[in-house]
């Protein structure tokens, strides 16, 4: 996959994945500032992969980075992608998540969008379709979408959670 042609249609988990990888790739060649990531439960995301993880840490490494995570819910993601919840701990000063409202949560997209215009929507979760690339119209429109999710939202998924 070239770093600046953006992959195929997505139709299967693996260029969902790779798809994924790509869009953080270009946002950290494009000056993109906040990442927004939206979907129910993460579940079917490579937030374990090491890969993913670098390149989204390499990413974050850079000046005024955010990432922003809005889900229906985070139950799953710490026996899912353990790697990336102690990822996370070193990087809370810059990832935020968000649980939706129970009356949206069911109807959030699985969603990456940037800043910059870069846009993967995986808009059939069953068959693994979706559009991966720079659309800064759709980009514009999902900003808009999730901005009134959050203003509806919760802090959620804590970086330390407390017991007795």
């Amino acid at each position: 996959m070239s770093i600046d042609t953006p992959p195929p249609l997505i139709d299967s988990r693996l260029a969902f994945h790779e798809g994924l990888r790509w869009l953080v790739g270009q946002a950290s060649r494009h000056t993109t500032r906040t990442l927004w990531l939206v979907d129910r439960d993460f579940f079917d995301w490579p937030l374990g992969d090491a890969a993913f993880i670098g390149a989204m840490a390499g990413w974050l490494r850079l000046p005024q980075r955010r990432l922003v995570l809005l889900a229906g819910g985070f139950d799953a993601v710490p026996n899912r992608h353990p790697r990336f919840v102690n990822w996370r701990r070193d990087w809370s000063h810059a990832v935020s998540a968000f649980v939706a409202p129970e009356d949206l949560a069911g109807r959030l997209p699985t969603l990456m969008v940037g800043d910059t215009g870069f846009v993967l929507h995986l808009f059939d979760a069953l068959h693994w379709r979706g559009r991966v690339g720079l659309d800064e119209h759709a980009a514009r429109g999902w900003q808009d979408e999730i901005d009134v999710v959050l203003q509806r939202s919760e802090p959620g998924f804590p970086v330390q959670t407390l017991g007795l």
